[in-house]
């Protein structure tokens, strides 16, 4: 305590909920990743720069010109109805049949994670989530105090025996779950999509023990191989809480959001909602929403697929070359990320700085765990950079992964993992 108060006057001032708002190992890196010099494998920035700028431009001033009184007022706090429409349209392409007013707008999806677990979680309730999980959510579940149990996913998704191993265990400890958190589709960070048959299963689980499911799906429609995949919201409308962005498909400067909930508890998000920040923003609201009615968006949207898809064989086919022995790693049919895992006695948190050294950045899994597990793991992002760039990131990674083995193997150490009982991704999804 005496430490702590010596660098911050207000420690003994907090609310208790304050502790658990810590930096997350994302955002520590990106002051280093940044300098031009650093090839930047870390961050899941979209890339905005293959969108029609000039033609999206044109529209925000035509937009602001003519009707700059409603653009730039405030809004209502469940967001525009026509971009509520537009949203039911875009959601339609995965199967989810929906009403406008079900959907509250939100500042990205990121305060949806927020709005949502503002008014289902107290201090101490558990929350299920996959292992690794978003770090975003992490850190939100963090700031309300829950209490996060992982489970276990593989190259096939979350893993429904795991799911129902632990929903028993916690049911005989009298705990109840308030929640499933997932991201069934292109995960972040592990790039895996859970399979249609899993689909059916884990919503057949939760149905049983009666478990609420909040699904993420960011990257829904960024695969890279035929249709998108059927939201889990698609087939329960009732027990699936479904969130939306549009931070990967348009861009994520504009930071609009949303959340399609059961009736009652969309009523509940829109109150949370007014209490936090009033209404979201209505420039972006109309902005996304003008977007969507005049520009030819699915068509951007397959024009963003191609530019991933060419990234991430880039990807695969640089670590297939030069990564060394004992590494291993997913194959994303879609997304942003690959899941990278480091032979036994490696590890990538303590690894971070000498791949900073050697001008090359990435994600430590250890940001991806609530109980600070995962030091095999590190995560690689394919999105922002140009291919010649990925490739020359990689190159360098494998370097020092290599330096790592040959000091790992010369003076005969190991690195605990505490991976224990969290079934990462492993050589089966090589």
């Amino acid at each position: 305590m005496e430490q702590h108060s010596r660098t911050d006057a207000y420690t003994d001032r907090y609310a208790a909920r304050a502790a658990g708002m810590v930096p997350s190992e994302i955002r520590a890196l990106f002051a280093m990743a940044a300098r031009p010099e650093v090839v930047s494998l870390a961050g899941g920035m979209p890339n905005v720069s293959a969108l029609p700028l000039d033609a999206v431009g044109q529209m925000i001033g035509d937009l602001v010109a003519g009707r700059g009184a409603d653009v730039l007022q405030y809004g209502s706090a469940q967001g525009d109805e026509r971009l509520r429409e537009h949203i039911c349209d875009v959601m339609s392409l995965e199967g989810v049949q929906a009403s406008a007013d079900d959907v509250v707008v939100t500042v990205g999806a990121q305060q949806a994670l927020d709005l949502i677990t503002k008014i289902f979680v107290d201090p101490g309730d558990v929350i299920l989530a996959e292992a690794p999980s978003y770090v975003g959510a992490l850190g939100t579940f963090a700031s309300y105090q829950a209490d996060v149990v992982h489970v276990p996913l593989d190259e096939a998704g979350l893993i429904p025996s795991a799911l129902r191993e632990a929903l028993a265990r916690l049911r005989r400890e009298g705990r109840p779950v308030k929640f499933l958190y997932t991201v069934p589709t292109f995960q972040n960070p592990a790039g895996v999509t859970l399979t249609t048959a899993r689909r059916a299963q884990i919503l057949e689980i939760c149905a049983e023990y009666d478990v609420l499911v909040v699904e993420d799906n960011p990257y829904g429609l960024l695969g890279f191989e035929g249709e998108p995949m059927r939201a889990l919201r698609a087939d329960d409308s009732e027990r699936v809480i479904y969130l939306g962005s549009f931070s990967k498909t348009i861009a994520s400067g504009l930071r609009v959001g949303w959340v399609l909930a059961p009736h009652a508890v969309r009523a509940k998000l829109v109150l949370a909602a007014e209490s936090a920040i009033l209404c979201p923003s209505n420039f972006s609201q109309l902005a996304v929403r003008e977007y969507l009615a005049t520009q030819p968006w699915q068509e951007q949207i397959k024009d963003f697929r191609e530019l991933y898809r060419t990234r991430r064989d880039t990807m695969l086919g640089s670590l297939e070359q030069f990564m060394p022995d004992g590494c291993t790693w997913t194959r994303p049919a879609g997304g942003f990320f690959v899941w990278l895992t480091l032979p036994e006695g490696l590890d990538a948190k303590a690894m971070a700085p000498r791949a900073i050294a050697e001008r090359v950045a990435y994600v430590p899994g250890t940001g991806f765990y609530a109980d600070g597990t995962g030091h095999r793991h590190m995560r690689l992002s394919y999105c922002f950079p140009e291919p010649h760039r990925i490739r020359e990131g990689v190159r360098r990674l494998a370097a020092v992964v290599e330096d790592e083995i040959r000091l790992r193997d010369t003076f005969g150490g190991a690195v605990t993992d505490g991976d224990s009982g969290v079934q990462a991704p492993g050589p089966d999804v090589v």
